[in-house]
């Protein structure tokens, strides 16, 4: 897959369009539109297909012909010659005819694949870039739906749309058209024919779509419910919980069951009464050239024989077009719903404009020059609510940490620590005021930029099924293994990375499974040991660790910090221990901010008040 992924990304640069920029013409254009931005980096491997198919119809149409000149030369005794020729051709004419059909199936379904693996590529990116007002919103599984369940529609549509479709069109043209010109009053039946089956099938489309939609929006719901489920499958087991999960799995299939039926049922009808129409359709016509034949003598056998093939091949277009209008059907749903994802427009806007940072002058753990400075953080009178209109979570937050110095963040669960960290890191922008780093307004950052600036530890360390490496790098192949295990040398970890099978290359299960929560954490300290930020957040880092792995990595966690600024969220004393600054937080309001050494030495102080008492139990 990453092969074919490459070679679709390399067609798609040749054309100077990147996907962002791709996304937002897409999401703005017509339907007609939409869909040529993403055939169009395909147009040689297009126009490929476009030869074969219409060498295939011209062949298609011409063999009826020969066997109407068979018919006729034999009726007049001809030459066994003239007779051989014309079966050869006949012959030659269909087997070539198979020929262009299987290769153009194989090219319209690598067109189809390619289109639609290009648009997946960016619907991927666009939900990503997303802010997390909407990914909080919605559940993992709605975004499976989306990029996999819609797009694989997609992709049928694509390539059958091409092959089947517009091909089918062509055929029932090119028939209609040599029926008129050997009678046209054959030629009027069969076009009549023809326009009440397409007619009737126009109208009836209105009535599969929004079945078709209600369909994608019902699956979208049960995998949501699904992914929560098995994600939560521990905690459902020894709660006792699974009697009542399994009632709503059921409830939610057979909603998806019931108004898949329905949807199904609507598409079908279009099939049905197509079937009727052309049984109409085929007893008109061989009516008619029975009389021009048997009664009116004004025309020959071979013509009959004609106008029967002709009626016969326009039964598979009409069929393959009302099929291809089913399955047209789902993918309209499913267009209108990816178009509508492509039209959401993030409330974070990556429109930086500042220059990039000054370098630093040290160097880091691994020994490269580290790209950035350890910048000061401002935040200035900041205050932030989740959504518009509500109650703010952080009010008029106003202080300053120089460079290279370190701040404890202390407060009760829900007082807004965590989001005073996301609020740097841009997972969210502020309601009021502004945060700065070196003066800079981090708006004005590129985000790329703003978050190579910040390594953040959180208590909840995700982990992908992949290698230690993979998992260590961010899947960033530029990373050499010997700056990796300087890294791993410097945390202490080296004697548990040689215990692993496989070093580097050993695969870890999906979630960290197989690892402590301790060892998962020293991991994510060796990933921003690795990015080399100018600005590290630890959020509680060790809350999950033991006493003794807490030790191991203390000489880590001063070295991570050594030169830069950081940011510590704790409940530990002896996490803020290393602190220059202390600022402490209750109800998203400032509550005490100062020098640690200051602020423990002042008996009033709420800050000396913790160390008394405990500042676990202070704060719980």
């Amino acid at each position: 897959m990453s092969l074919v992924s490459s070679v679709y990304r390399r067609d798609t640069h040749e054309h100077g369009t990147s996907g962002a920029e791709r996304t937002r013409q897409a999401a703005s254009a017509s339907w007609a539109r939409f869909l040529w931005a993403y055939l169009r980096p395909f147009a040689g491997r297009f126009t490929l297909l476009a030869a074969l198919l219409f060498g295939g119809i011209g062949l298609q149409l011409l063999a009826p012909q020969l066997v109407r000149a068979f018919i006729d030369a034999t009726a007049v005794h001809a030459a066994q010659s003239q007779l051989l020729t014309l079966a050869l051709l006949a012959l030659g004419a269909a087997i070539i005819n198979q020929v262009a059909t299987a290769a153009a199936t194989y090219v319209g379904q690598d067109v189809g694949w390619a289109a639609t693996n290009l648009l997946r590529e960016d619907l991927a990116g666009h939900l990503l870039g997303l802010d997390m007002r909407y990914h909080n919103a919605h559940t993992p599984g709605e975004f499976i739906e989306r990029i996999d369940g819609d797009l694989s529609n997609l992709s049928t549509f694509f390539s059958i749309l091409i092959l089947k479709v517009v091909g089918s069109a062509c055929l029932l043209l090119g028939t209609l058209v040599l029926v008129w010109l050997a009678d046209w009053r054959v030629g009027v039946a069969l076009t009549l024919f023809v326009g009440a089956a397409f007619a009737t099938i126009v109208k009836m489309r209105s009535v599969a779509v929004p079945a078709g939609i209600q369909e994608r929006e019902v699956s979208a719901t049960f995998l949501g419910f699904l992914e929560e489920r098995l994600a939560g499958v521990e905690d459902i087991r020894v709660n006792g919980g699974g009697a009542y999960t399994m009632d709503r799995f059921y409830v939610a299939m057979r909603q998806w069951f019931s108004q898949s039926v329905s949807a199904w049922t609507r598409r079908s009808s279009i099939w049905t009464v197509t079937t009727l129409l052309f049984a109409l359709g085929m007893a008109l016509t061989l009516g008619l050239s029975a009389y021009l034949y048997l009664v009116a003598h004004l025309i020959t056998l071979g013509t009959v024989y004609l106008f029967f093939q002709y009626t016969v091949m326009l039964e598979g277009p009409i069929e393959q077009i009302t099929q291809q209008l089913q399955e047209f059907q789902k993918a309209a749903s499913s267009l209108i719903r990816v178009r509508k994802l492509m039209r959401l427009e993030p409330a974070i806007r990556d429109d930086g404009r500042s220059a990039s940072p000054s370098p630093r002058t040290e160097r880091g753990p691994g020994g490269e020059d580290s790209p950035f400075r350890a910048p000061a953080v401002r935040f200035d009178h900041v205050t932030f609510a989740y959504q518009s209109g509500e109650e703010p979570v952080l009010h008029d937050i106003d202080f300053t940490l120089p460079p290279g110095q370190i701040l404890g963040l202390l407060g009760r669960t829900g007082s807004g620590k965590t989001t005073s960290s996301r609020l740097l890191c841009r997972l969210y922008d502020t309601t009021e005021g502004a945060i700065r780093l070196d003066g800079v307004d981090v708006r004005d950052l590129p985000l790329a930029a703003l978050r190579r600036r910040i390594g953040v530890v959180t208590q909840d360390v995700q982990l992908f099924q992949a290698t230690v490496r993979e998992n260590l790098t961010f899947f960033d192949p530029r990373i050499a293994d010997e700056r990796i295990l300087r890294v791993v040398d410097e945390m202490g970890l080296r004697a548990w990375l040689e215990r692993l099978p496989l070093g580097l290359d050993t695969p870890l299960e999906a979630g960290g499974g197989g690892l402590s929560a301790g060892e998962a954490q020293l991991l994510a300290f060796i990933r921003v040991f690795l990015r080399d930020p100018g600005l590290v957040i630890l959020d509680e880092p060790s809350s999950r660790l033991d006493p003794a792995t807490e030790r191991l990595i203390e000489r880590g966690v001063d070295a991570l910090l050594r030169g830069r600024t950081g940011i510590i969220i704790a409940h530990r004393l002896a996490t803020v221990q290393r602190a220059d600054w202390i600022l402490t937080l209750g109800d998203g309001r400032i509550l005490e901010f100062g020098s640690r050494a200051e602020l423990a030495r002042s008996a009033d102080s709420r800050f000396a008040t913790l160390l008394r008492v405990g500042l676990e139990e202070a704060l719980a």
